[in-house]
């Protein structure tokens, strides 16, 4: 679980030290006070978008640091930590996370750098962000299916499908072309050796387009250059006064000053390797000069050439935008089609088995997931229906509404991820029918729907710590409290952090942290801090009625609390 965070020159905050405890962590505050702020502090940390807008106005650099507690984390954490030569110490890891206004940033696990990637890749395992209008990937039909598939514990069975199945369609689309016509088929093989012919004649090198580039920079500037390079070399060697007359005079005038003080011997053996590396620097660029000369017939074969590279580009890889190792790849992939073309025979009747053969593994991988989606999406359904019910959906009826795809010349269609369509259907009132979840459900329904999805999966997700960004959208009152207590409830799994602002789900928590916003001259701060007592009364009691003063609200605020308060 997270147990602190301590941030500096992010965004609004200045800095801000917090502890959080394990159950249910909620953070409220006034719209604006920097509560998404907060939120992408801890996104950073995780191996989230790292941008120099992120910095606080007039600092050089934004810093976010927290300390995970491993304890009951799932032993992928562990052996992550061990491959990449990071020990915990008493169960815990410290994340850091910097970024400069220079645009770089950097990132370690303990005393490890870690790349971006490796830090997403490793906090993956031991926090969810579930963002603030997430919970709108309800109303992609595209999205249903990998909740399904998540639920039913076969998201890597489907990649490795999809990846079959994509072998499926490239060796298919091979055949189709080895099974055209003779005179397409000699069409394509006399294109193929032409192309062969014009590359392989050109006798490209992999770095031959940017050595070319740069010479004929320096030839068709040869004047500019060969004037500044002696320009150069008069500064380091004239006879009244250059460069190295001067130093030579300086280090002779030191030798004497040595003599009289001798702490000045620090300075005399640096003057020296000063006075004899530009001396070497000189020569060298004395040589360098000597041997510029220029070649009009050497410009005109390296324009010739870069003009012949230009022409492949444009006619093989469709854009001058492309390298000449685009060029030798194309060559390379045409040289092994035209061995297929040419061997068309004994090359179709391999691809004929193997097309056959990958084709009952596609069917075979398919039906035995689509029936591992039929058997899960039964009891998704009854367990989404259960915890609906108990965040003020009750009555509501749930489907995965999933579908195998139609028969297509009597064969069983199938595409990327198998044979089936999934399409969410809802009923949100006793007696209504089943309709698609995304036409009819409105925000709140979506956000209850999307929390009933994460409790579900949290049921088999080893993640420690879930974070909520106003998984409230949409609701209030009863239904507001009943989302409050399955948080709670969620809680005794995971440790939850939510961003909320209602009263209702707030006065829920163990630990209540405020956010808040302050003004002083021309700054604008965000401050964050823990609050219980007479505070969290009256923080309740603004989230109430907008006035953390009048009886009224705080008499609210109390009884709240005492009903539900954590």
């Amino acid at each position: 679980m997270l147990e602190d965070l301590t941030i500096k020159d992010f965004a609004l905050i200045n800095s801000v030290q917090l502890e959080f405890t394990k159950g249910f962590n909620v953070l409220t505050g006034e719209t604006g006070a920097g509560k998404s702020i907060l939120i992408g502090a801890i996104s950073f940390l995780l191996g989230g978008k790292a941008d120099v807008t992120q910095i606080r106005t007039n600092a050089a650099e934004a810093r976010v640091s927290g300390t995970i507690f491993l304890k009951n984390a799932p032993p992928a954490v562990f052996e992550w930590l061990s491959e990449h030569g990071a020990e915990p110490e008493n169960d815990r890891v410290l994340l850091r996370r910097i970024i400069r206004d220079t645009g770089k940033s950097s990132a370690w696990i303990q005393d490890v750098p870690v790349t971006k990637t490796e830090l997403n890749d490793f906090t993956s395992y031991l926090v969810d962000i579930h963002g603030q209008h997430e919970h709108q990937s309800l109303m992609r039909v595209s999205e249903h299916r990998k909740f399904l598939d998540s639920y039913a514990g076969i998201t890597a069975e489907v990649a490795d499908f999809t990846t079959l199945f994509t072998k499926l369609v490239e060796k298919r689309r091979l055949l189709d072309e080895m099974n055209s016509s003779d005179s397409a088929r000699a069409e394509k093989i006399e294109l193929l050796h032409f192309a062969l012919d014009e590359i392989e004649k050109a006798k490209l090198s992999e770095n031959e387009e940017d050595e070319l580039s740069a010479e004929e920079t320096r030839l068709t500037q040869y004047e500019k250059l060969y004037g500044d390079i002696e320009s150069v070399c008069d500064f380091f060697q004239a006879a009244d006064g250059g460069l190295l007359s001067g130093l030579k005079k300086i280090r002779n005038t030191f030798e004497k000053s040595v003599t009289i003080d001798s702490s000045l011997e620090k300075f005399q053996s640096r003057l020296e390797n000063a006075y004899y590396e530009i001396e070497d620097i000189a020569e060298e660029i004395k040589n360098y000069k000597n041997m510029l000369v220029f070649d009009a017939d050497r410009l005109a074969f390296v324009q010739e050439r870069l003009a012949l590279i230009y022409k492949l580009k444009q006619k093989y890889l469709q854009s001058s935008q492309g390298t000449v190792a685009d060029l030798l790849v194309y060559a390379e992939n045409a040289a092994k089609q035209l061995v297929q073309l040419e061997n068309w025979q004994g090359n179709r009747e391999e691809l004929v088995r193997e097309v056959s053969e990958l084709e009952k593994q596609v069917y075979n991988s398919a039906k035995t997931l689509s029936e591992k989606r039929t058997k899960a999406a039964s009891i998704m359904a009854e367990k989404i229906v259960e915890v609906l019910a108990h965040l003020g959906m009750k009555g509501t009826q749930f489907d995965a509404g999933l579908k195998q795809k139609p028969l297509e010349g009597g064969e069983q269609k199938c595409g990327p991820y198998g044979f089936d369509d999934i399409e969410f259907m809802i009923s949100a009132n006793p007696g209504s029918p089943l309709q698609p979840l995304a036409k009819i459900a409105s925000g709140g329904e979506l956000s209850r729907v999307m929390l009933a999805f994460k409790t579900i999966l949290a049921d088999s997700d080893t993640t420690p710590t879930l974070i909520f960004d106003e998984i409230d959208t949409g609701i209030g009152g009863e239904v507001a409290v009943s989302v409050g207590e399955h948080l709670r409830m969620l809680s005794q799994k995971h440790q939850i952090l939510c961003i909320s602002h209602l009263a209702n789900i707030a006065v829920c928590a163990d630990t209540h942290i405020k956010i808040e916003k302050s003004v002083n001259g021309q700054e604008t701060t965000t401050q964050v801090f823990a609050i219980n007592g007479q505070k969290r009364i009256e923080e309740i009691a603004r989230m109430l009625a907008g006035d953390s003063a009048s009886e009224a609200s705080l008499e609210h605020a109390k009884t709240l609390l005492a009903k539900y308060g954590g």
